[in-house]
């Protein structure tokens, strides 16, 4: 699945979120799926979080 094909899910799950459950459903399905790309980045390598967890530094 392309960027574009997963923006598009992305986004018709996030506008289901919106109209089923109102804007407080939205808000909680963004941050899920804001934490699940992170998540995402950082299991296929793409994103370094050693700095932030403080490891990996030079002593």
């Amino acid at each position: 699945m392309n960027g574009t094909q997963t923006g598009l899910l992305a986004g018709l799950i996030l506008g289901a979120a919106g109209a089923i459950g109102g804007f407080s459903a939205f808000l909680i399905a963004l941050l899920v799926g804001a934490v699940g790309l992170v998540i995402g980045r950082v299991l296929d390598g793409e994103l370094d979080i050693s700095g932030v967890l403080g490891r990996g530094r030079d002593r």
